[in-house]
C-alpha cells in the first residue's frame, strides 16, 4: 500500500525502529506463515541469522529479545510493556520459546547466530529464519530486511512490492512522491499540505476514523511522556546514564508553582520542548511504549515540538479542546506529508543514511508541521523542512555501546530547537528560498551512501569506539 500517516507513525515497543520494531514483526510474519502452512507441529529446530547493522548492534538495540516475541506471535503494535516483561522473564528462566504460541522449543538469545560482517545485497538490516523437522530437513526459511521506521521487506519481493506500491498510489486521489508535485497539488486544488494528506488518507479511512486515529497516535506520545516522568534512575544497559526528565519536570513545575497548572511560562518554551523530547526518549531507551515518528531513535522530535504548538503558539492560551485537537490532526498530517517524501526518495533508516535520516527527517517533519498549524502558506511549509534537514545533513549514527542513548537521547532535544526554529525563518519569510527540499532530500540521500559504514549504526566508529563505555 501507498506510504500513509498512520505507517509513519506507529505505536511499538523501544529501543529502536528498525533494530526492535521491525525485527519483532517480521519474526511474527514467520511465526505466521508457520502456523498456515500446516508444518508447525513438524518443527524441531530452529535458527535464526542475524547480519550487518541488526548483529553489530543487536544487543544494544534489544534486537534479540524483540525477534524471541516476535517468533512467540507478538506483534510491536499490540504487545504491552507487561506482557513483554512477563515473557522475556518466562524464556530466560526456562531457555524454551514458544515458537507460533504453540510449539516449546530450547531457544534464547545466546542461540542467535551473529554475522556482523556479512552485508546482504539488500539492505545492512538482514535476518534470516529457518526451521527444521527432525531429521534436519528445513521446514520453512525466509528473510527479511528491516528497512527503517518498523517497515519490513521481504527478500526476493522487493520488485513486487514497489510494484504494489506504485499501483496503489494509482488509486490516491491527489499522489506525490515529490516536493515539487506536493507543492504543484497545494497549488491546482488550493489546499494546504496537510488537507492534500488527508484527503488521500480518505482513500482507505472515513474522516472520523483519520481524526481519531491521529488523536489515539496523539494520546500515545503523551502517554509515553507521563510514564517516563515516573521513572527514576539509570537507564538499563551499562552506560549509567541518569533519567533527566523527572527532575527537569519538577523544577520546571516549581517555577510554575504560583500559575494555573495548565499555564506554561514562555521564557521556559525551551526548556519545556527539551524535557518532552528527553521524556520520550528516555522511555524509548528502556523499551517502554512509544511512537515511531519516524523511527524510534527519533521518537521525541515530533512530540515536543507538537508540545510547542500546543502551548506556545500565539492564540493557543485562549484555545479550546477542539481547537488543541484540530492542531494535532493538522500537525501530524503535514508531518505525515513530509514523511512520505523522505520515505520515497531517500530512507529513514540509520543503519543506511545515518542519523540524518532519522533525526534529520523527523526535525523536518516537524518543522512542516509546525509552520502549517502557525499559519504557513505550503511554500513556507516547505521551506521549513527544508532548512530543517539541511541543517542536518551528514549526521552520523553512531550510539555508544549499540544503545539508544548516546547521543540519542538529547540529540532529539537539539533536533526539536532546531525544527522549531526552522519554522520560524520559514515564516518570516514569504516562501521563496535558492534551495527545495527534493533538492535536500536527495543531498541527504548521496551523502548516506558515501557515508562510511561505520558511521550507520554499526558501533565502528565516532563516538562509539572513540568514548569508554564503563
Amino acid at each position: 500500500m501507498a506510504v500513509g500517516v498512520f505507517d509513519l507513525f506507529s505505536i511499538g515497543l523501544g529501543p529502536s525502529s528498525s533494530h526492535t520494531v521491525g525485527p519483532m514483526r517480521a519474526a511474527a510474519v514467520f511465526a505466521e506463515e508457520l502456523k498456515a502452512s500446516g508444518d508447525l507441529d513438524r518443527v524441531a529446530s530452529l535458527r535464526v541469522d542475524l547480519y550487518g547493522s541488526l548483529a553489530a548492534t543487536g544487543h544494544g538495540h534489544g534486537t534479540m529479545t524483540a525477534i524471541l516475541l516476535g517468533l512467540e506471535g507478538y506483534h510491536p503494535e499490540l504487545i504491552l510493556p507487561a506482557e513483554v516483561e512477563e515473557r522475556l522473564a518466562a524464556i530466560a528462566d526456562s531457555g524454551k520459546l514458544q515458537l507460533a504460541g504453540a510449539v516449546t522449543l530450547p531457544y534464547g538469545v545466546k542461540d542467535m547466530v551473529l554475522r556482523p560482517l556479512t552485508i546482504l545485497p539488500r539492505h545492512t538490516n538482514g535476518m534470516t529464519f529457518t526451521v527444521a523437522d527432525a531429521d534436519g530437513d528445513t521446514l520453512h526459511s525466509a528473510t527479511f530486511f528491516s528497512v527503517g521506521g518498523g517497515f519490513i521487506v521481504r527478500e526476493g519481493e522487493e520488485d513486487a512490492a514497489l510494484k504494489e506500491l506504485d499501483e496503489s498510489k494509482k488509486e490516491l486521489p491527489l499522489p506525490f512522491r515529490t516536493a515539487a508535485e506536493l507543492l504543484g497539488r497545494c497549488q491546482s486544488k488550493g489546499l494546504s499540505i496537510g488537507e492534500i494528506m488527508f484527503v488521500n488518507e480518505r482513500a482507505s479511512r472515513t474522516e472520523e476514523e483519520i481524526r481519531e486515529g491521529l488523536l489515539h497516535i496523539y494520546s500515545v506520545m503523551a502517554e509515553c511522556v507521563a510514564t517516563s516522568l515516573k521513572r527514576e534512575g539509570l537507564l538499563p544497559g551499562g552506560l549509567k546514564v541518569r533519567r533527566r526528565a523527572p527532575d527537569w519536570h519538577e523544577r520546571l513545575l516549581k517555577e510554575n508553582a504560583d500559575q494555573d497548572p495548565d499555564y506554561r511560562d514562555p521564557k521556559y518554551w525551551q526548556e519545556w520542548v527539551n524535557l518532552i523530547a528527553l521524556a520520550v526518549n528516555e522511555e524509548n531507551a528502556s523499551g517502554g511504549r512509544v511512537v515511531t515518528a519516524p523511527t524510534n531513535g527519533a521518537a521525541g522530535i515530533i512530540p515536543a515540538v507538537l508540545y510547542y504548538a500546543l502551548h506556545f503558539a500565539p492564540g493557543m492560551d485562549k484555545a479550546t479542546q477542539a481547537d488543541r485537537d484540530d492542531v494535532v490532526v493538522k500537525f501530524l498530517l503535514t508531518a505525515g506529508a513530509i514523511g512520505v517524501l523522505y520515505k520515497e526518495q531517500a530512507s529513514i533508516s540509520g543503519a543506511e543514511v545515518g542519523c540524518q535520516g532519522e533525526v534529520g527527517s523527523a526535525s523536518s517533519m516537524a518543522a512542516a508541521g509546525l509552520a502549517e498549524v502557525m499559519g504557513g502558506t505550503p511554500q513556507q511549509v516547505e521551506n521549513a523542512a527544508e532548512i530543517a534537514m539541511e541543517h542536518n545533513l551528514g549526521l552520523t549514527c553512531d550510539p555508544i555501546g549499540g544503545l539508544v542513548q548516546i547521543p540519542c537521547i538529547e540529540r532529539n532535544a537539539i533536533a526539536a530547537a532546531k525544527a522549531i526554529n526552522a519554522a520560524k525563518m520559514a515564516l518570516w519569510g514569504d516562501g521563496t528560498h535558492r534551495v527545495s527540499l527534493d533538492e535536500v532530500i536527495v543531498t541527504m540521500r548521496e551523502t548516506g551512501k558515501d557515508m562510511s559504514s561505520k558511521y550507520k549504526e554499526t558501533a565502528m566508529g565516532g563516538l562509539a569506539v572513540n568514548v569508554v563505555e564503563c
